[in-house]
């Protein structure tokens, strides 16, 4: 459980309770296909249900997947990286296509839309689950994180990026009742006052990467 959310527990146990059914007829109903040439890029920075929807709000992000990485463990669940115990990191998984959006625009957006600053947390949720985390899959994607990191180290943040810059081993996806959370439930608390703002203010930053409007 997360500590900052044990007074919305009534609020997401209701709305799962309701909910539930219906999401698992739209995740059988609806399986996300990637395609040719899709790659994927893995980043932590705080609670999934808020990084999911700021990725997908990015040109050429064909999916976001919220799980968990970064951990010793097997088949993590969500109760169990709660006790910090796991190693585990909430994490997404970021489906994009390369011609559209570059890894190096990925990572502009990761540091753009979190503190990196913070260890083991982002307000209002802290515990090693929620630290951050940039993974690399080859060694040209560490050496952009890592050129990132000082950049911003030097022209930003004085050196105070906790970042860790980890290998990609293993994602596992969480529970089907986290994917897509902001999006099924704008009514949540939660959402109403963490996730919509900090999506907001990633908007606000950089108005360049979002997808058009369909309207």
């Amino acid at each position: 459980m997360k500590f900052s959310k044990a007074l919305l527990f009534l609020t997401l146990i209701t709305v799962t309770l309701f909910s539930f059914s219906s999401e698992e007829k739209m995740a059988d109903n609806i399986v996300f296909q990637p395609q040719e040439g899709t790659e994927v890029a893995y980043f932590a920075s705080g609670c999934f249900w808020c990084v999911e929807a700021i990725f997908e709000s990015v040109s050429g992000v064909e999916e976001a997947v919220s799980g968990y990485a970064g951990g010793h463990t097997k088949n993590p669940t969500y109760k169990s990286i709660g006790t910090g115990r796991t190693g585990h990191s909430e994490t997404v998984a970021v489906y994009y296509n390369p011609e559209v959006v570059s890894f190096k625009t990925l990572v502009d957006v990761f540091y753009g839309s979190h503190n990196p600053t913070t260890v083991n947390g982002q307000h209002p949720d802290y515990g090693s689950q929620y630290r951050s985390i940039a993974f690399y899959k080859t060694e040209a994607e560490k050496q952009i994180i890592n050129a990132a990191i000082s950049k911003l180290n030097k022209e930003k943040y004085n050196g105070k990026i906790v970042t860790e810059v980890t290998r990609f081993t293993k994602f596992y996806k969480a529970e089907e009742y986290h994917q897509d959370y902001e999006k099924l439930h704008p009514e949540n608390p939660y959402i109403q006052n963490v996730s919509i703002p900090r999506l907001n203010a990633f908007k606000s930053k950089f108005p360049q990467l979002l997808k058009k409007s369909k309207h």
